[in-house]
């Protein structure tokens, strides 16, 4: 299992959910992160629990809707940072639920495919060749499982473009000390999963963590949170 003591790790969407349990999670293993949100105020307090377990913490804001911001958050975490090795790109919007999914607005499908598609993969773009160049990083790419429900087809399309980018630039990368891989979390009782969905959000982990301390470089693979689940 790979040591990633002193590495940098770029967690989007930290302030909740998964992307919270995945910071406490790299946190515990000896990893710096940058904790990205709309407002720093979002991770203030996750900030101080994580630097109280001895690691330097960053907080970054961006709004991932505006690509423009994007750019500048790839640039300010590479700067502040002094590279970073891990990149966790969690953040995404869940569009509005449509009965009538006919009626299903150009609006929803922008709004998915800039923040759940544009968003990660211009973090990609613009962090993996600095990677490349120091011969070592994580990153981590979270989808959905999501299928047959054309009621949310704006967000499991964004998705699904997301893991054509993944599975496409993996054989291009191979060799380079950088492994870019899919994460499904599962069914989540999160804000964007619901309180109906059938998992706490704690049973991402361990599984989340697998493609971030992976020893080898397989790259393109989609690895499922709750196959690791440690259940009772």
């Amino acid at each position: 299992m790979l040591d990633i003591t002193g590495k940098w790790a770029l967690v989007t969407g930290a302030s909740r959910g998964i992307g919270t349990q995945v910071a406490q999670a790299l946190a515990e293993k000896g990893c710096n992160l940058v904790l990205h949100s709309r407002s720093v105020g979002h991770t203030e307090m996750l900030s101080k629990k994580l630097e109280s377990k001895g690691v330097d913490v960053i907080q970054v804001q961006a709004e991932l809707s505006d690509n423009s911001q994007v750019v500048r958050l790839a640039a300010e975490v590479e700067s502040k940072s002094g590279g970073i090795d891990i990149l966790f790109n969690n953040a995404a919007v869940m569009a509005p639920y449509r009965t009538d999914y006919y009626q299903t607005v150009e609006g929803d499908y922008l709004k998915s495919f800039t923040v759940n598609t544009i968003a990660p993969i211009t973090l990609c773009n613009m962090i993996i060749p600095a990677m490349i160049k120091r011969g070592f990083g994580r990153v981590v790419n979270v989808t959905s499982g999501i299928k047959e429900e054309p009621q949310l087809m704006p967000y499991a399309a964004s998705k699904a473009a997301l893991d054509k980018y993944v599975c496409d630039m993996a054989r291009h990368i191979k060799g380079t000390g950088v492994c870019m891989n899919l994460l499904d979390p599962g069914w989540l009782r999160t804000d964007l999963g619901g309180p109906n969905a059938p998992n706490p959000v704690e049973s991402v982990l361990p599984g989340a963590l697998v493609p971030v301390l992976l020893d080898d470089d397989t790259s393109g693979k989609v690895f499922y949170a709750q196959d690791y689940r440690e259940r009772g």
